[in-house]
């Protein structure tokens, strides 16, 4: 049997392709080149697509003694009782309860990576946003149905990311019935340490299966609040917390490695077809209003004028060895190379060779490079149109 790895159609009733065969796999089979082929999970997977929610629980727990290993059904929001489970080293965990209900999340799915086994796998659902409008503004009339989604928007997804009403939205609501962004829960699941194997919008509710890859994430502090700070990496590899305006989607820092994987770049070596930024986020980017706090870490010395633009660390992995080591030899800047050139870097191999020039020229003659890349770069945005994306 096989399953496709990932559904790029996001409608909210997809047809089911017939993307199943049933030859050359041997029982035990994992994950391979992108594709599912553990038997016993596809089956599960197979069987329950098609169905509406409260029929797939009964289905799994009707045939759970069929599977081997079995999977293990829960239904709690509590991070303890599903870090208790981590003595049986489960393979599949289906957590029947919606994330929405579920008040630490981020804790529960951290529970889940560490109580599986390495390659185990964890399906969830929740509502998220976009279905959350769709039946708000088919359940009241014109008018009244963009009062509610307005209503619902600032208080399930705004307040509770305020710094000043966050604390009184949890002890009000205990965390209950907040909605999720598809982008968010995607992201979450990177943070803990998961891989996306499968995701679908389907019986009004948006369908996660994914596959424990390593360890999760404890230490940091995920970006929320509409000024964030990105660690990025500077000169001599030294991290640096780089300030913006949020133009994305929550948790998006950690859909990089997906977003790559499936959409590859686009000119200037920005990543195509970013569903992680938002409709207000597209508007801020072309008029560079999402950079302007980035003045606070030039001020504060980490950043110049003109400079290699701070890139995470998955993006600066994906440069070559000798341009790691040429790139932190300067500081970052707020306006990077490419916008000197005369015709926009279309590929990661361009944007390298063009950062590579400004760096060799820069340390050679660093005052004098910078006023020229500086007065070129200018003279591109105001003459040819460049604009950040």
């Amino acid at each position: 049997m096989a399953f496709n790895r990932i559904r790029r159609t996001f409608q909210y009733e997809p047809e089911v392709p017939d993307s199943y065969t049933e030859q050359g796999v041997e029982k035990g089979a994992k994950v391979e080149d992108g594709t599912i082929v553990q038997p016993d999970m596809v089956r599960i997977v197979r069987e329950t697509r098609g169905m509406p929610l409260d029929e797939v629980f009964v289905w799994l727990n009707d045939h759970r003694m069929e599977f081997k290993p079995l999977p293990y059904i829960i239904d709690t929001d509590s991070g303890d009782e599903v870090a208790r489970m981590k003595s049986m080293r489960p393979q599949f965990i289906v957590q029947k309860r919606s994330l929405n209900l579920i008040r630490h999340l981020n804790t529960l799915l951290n529970r889940a990576n560490e109580a599986l086994e390495d390659g185990g796998y964890l399906w969830c659902h929740t509502r998220t946003a976009s279905l959350k409008r769709k039946l708000l503004m088919e359940r009241y009339p014109w008018g009244i149905n963009y009062l509610m989604f307005t209503i619902h928007f600032l208080w399930h997804r705004v307040i509770p990311k305020m710094n000043m009403t966050k604390c009184f939205y949890f002890w009000l609501t205990k965390g209950r019935n907040r909605t999720f962004n598809r982008v968010e829960v995607l992201g979450r699941m990177y943070r803990a340490g998961f891989e996306v194997v499968d995701e679908e919008f389907r019986h009004g509710e948006f369908f996660v299966l994914a596959r424990k890859v390593k360890a999760p994430i404890w230490d940091d502090v995920p970006s929320g609040s509409p000024l964030i700070k990105l660690k990025r990496v500077g000169k001599n590899r030294e991290l640096i917390g780089v300030y913006k305006f949020r133009t994305m989607y929550s948790y998006s820092e950690y859909l990089q490695p997906y977003i790559y994987e499936h959409n590859h770049l686009q000119q200037g070596g920005k990543f195509a077809d970013d569903y992680r930024v938002t409709p207000w986020g597209h508007w801020m980017r072309k008029l560079w209003i999402d950079e302007l706090p980035m003045f606070i870490n030039f001020f504060k010395g980490e950043m110049k004028l003109v400079g290699v633009r701070p890139l995470s660390r998955h993006y600066f992995s994906l440069y070559t060895p000798e341009m790691q080591e040429l790139r932190t030899r300067v500081k970052p800047g707020l306006l990077p190379p490419f916008y000197y050139d005369k015709q926009t870097p279309k590929t990661l191999e361009d944007v390298q060779a063009s950062e590579r020039r400004y760096v060799e020229a820069s340390l050679k003659h660093p005052i004098l490079t910078d006023i020229k890349y500086f007065f070129g770069t200018i003279g591109n945005i105001i003459f040819r149109g460049k604009t950040s994306k």
